[in-house]
């Protein structure tokens, strides 16, 4: 429950610090591409916030974290395998993507977890990451199937908040 408070209390945050800077009719308002705009926002929280400890604040750690977003979203190769009700996944990828699979894969795993009634593993392999969903249904299975790797990366609603806390200094996980 304090988890979702929080969500809802940054997402109400970010919202109302991004009408507060919003441009006026007429201007252009997007920040650029998508990494641009994410440290943006976050950048422009932090600077909303009185509470901000600025001698914490690492915003290339959040520009790390989302080029390893970026290498796992358009760099990785994915293997899938079904044996049941069990969907097994290799993530793989050069040297510099297998780094970001790893750091991605085996974070991201616990929250896909603990944001659904499956049972998530996740493990380091030659060139990346394996990750096993186990499931309780064939309902479960078409839907861990049609959402696929990527699809099931994006479950649960941390990724503001992680960046958030990325950029503040602190361990998201």
């Amino acid at each position: 429950m304090k988890l979702g408070l929080l969500s809802a209390a940054m997402m109400f945050v970010a919202s109302n610090a991004m009408a507060q800077h919003a441009h006026t009719s007429g201007s252009p308002s997007e920040t650029g591409q998508s990494q641009f705009a994410a440290i943006a926002e976050i950048v422009t929280l932090l600077r909303d916030d009185p509470e901000t400890n600025w001698a914490q604040v690492d915003i290339k750690a959040l520009r790390d974290h989302l080029v390893d977003m970026d290498n796992v979203t358009t760099k990785a190769s994915i293997e899938r395998a079904v044996n049941g009700l069990s969907v097994s996944f290799l993530i793989t990828g050069d040297d510099d993507v297998a780094a970001s699979i790893r750091r991605m894969v085996l974070a991201h795993s616990p929250m896909l977890q603990g944001s659904s009634d499956w049972t998530v593993t996740a493990g380091e392999i030659d060139n990346g990451a394996s990750m096993l969903v186990q499931v309780g249904s064939d309902e479960d299975l078409n839907q861990v199937l049609g959402l696929g790797f990527f699809g099931l990366m994006t479950i649960g609603a941390h990724h503001q908040q992680h960046h958030l806390m990325i950029a503040m200094g602190r361990s998201p996980h």
